[in-house]
């Protein structure tokens, strides 16, 4: 695929829901098709170009490039799908359902799931584990208590919900969103993150202290005002926080918190991709498209309150 300078360029290219088939198609199976049923290679294209026949006796269903993807059934067109997914994947802060309903011409609610369904794409189902010099620190994300009524007002953190997030010296950041704040909790979310004897950076949290054995562990203690000593700090994550608030404040304002952790999906993807092009980051989300997320899911998972 070509490199492009801007999304005017983007759009030139993939004008048609052709081009975008056959570049999903591409991107799927590598220029050798497959049925998405059985998995047998032994495929013919039918004559609208569109779709494919299995030809193994105890299959022979037909299918296309989006069966079994977020694309799946929809009345979006392709070339729709495929400018979201580039905006998503490379615009630095996301963008709304709103807005992206305005630019596609489509309604908020239809942008709302079909952007819920690409954050679904830039979520890494099984991560490596973090290794070298990892920061960790956990972050609370929600609303102002100032912006709450008073007989809802509890405490700071009865108003958000706490994110553990790691981040690999000059690597990758990983992200998870937690049911409660207990220290077994955090205990966990580490061991599953970061490989043990690692060196692992925090603030002075005492989460951290059950740990500590696993790995050599070294703390800055931001409560006497201590940031920096030497190579121990904690500011790559901290600024990784920055953008993640932003993202969240600027753009959507409020998010639920049974949605979060795809918000959190979608800054890391942006994150972790930093250093490629536009279109490298582009092509590497589309790899991920197999699956998909039902809007009465997404509406079921949906609580009664936003943070």
């Amino acid at each position: 695929m070509k490199a492009f300078k801007s999304i005017l360029e983007f759009q030139k290219h993939f004008n048609t829901d052709d081009k975008c088939r056959k570049f999903l198609e591409f991107q799927r199976w590598g220029g050798t098709p497959a049925c998405c049923f059985c998995g047998s290679v032994n495929v013919t294209r039918l004559k609208d170009g569109k779709r494919f026949q299995c030809n193994e006796k105890l299959c022979r269903k037909q299918f296309s490039a989006t069966v079994g993807t977020v694309t799946e059934n929809t009345k979006i067109p392709l070339t729709k799908w495929f400018l979201a997914m580039y905006i998503l994947s490379n615009h630095s802060k996301g963008i709304s359902s709103l807005q992206l309903a305005s630019w596609l011409g489509i309604t908020q609610k239809s942008a709302w799931h079909l952007n819920h369904r690409i954050r679904e794409m830039l979520t890494v189902k099984a991560p490596e584990l973090l290794e070298g010099i990892v920061e960790i620190d956990e972050s609370y994300i929600g609303g102002k208590i100032s912006n709450r009524h008073k007989s809802k007002r509890k405490t700071n953190l009865d108003n958000k919900t706490m994110v553990f997030g790691a981040v690999e010296r000059g690597g990758k950041v990983t992200t998870k969103v937690l049911d409660d704040t207990t220290r077994e909790t955090l205990t966990n979310a580490v061991k599953e993150t970061v490989l043990q004897n690692s060196i692992m950076v925090s603030d002075e949290h005492q989460g951290y202290k059950r740990i500590s054995s696993l790995y050599k562990h070294v703390k800055v203690n931001h409560s006497k005002e201590e940031y920096v000593r030497h190579l121990a700090h904690t500011n790559t994550i901290e600024g990784f926080w920055n953008l993640l608030k932003k993202q969240i404040g600027g753009i959507h304002h409020s998010v639920s918190p049974k949605h979060l952790h795809r918000y959190c999906a979608e800054a890391s993807y942006r994150y972790n991709y930093k250093k490629v092009t536009q279109d490298i980051r582009f092509a590497d989300a589309l790899l991920n498209c197999e699956g998909t997320l039902k809007y009465n899911e997404l509406i079921t998972m949906q609580p009664q309150t936003q943070v």
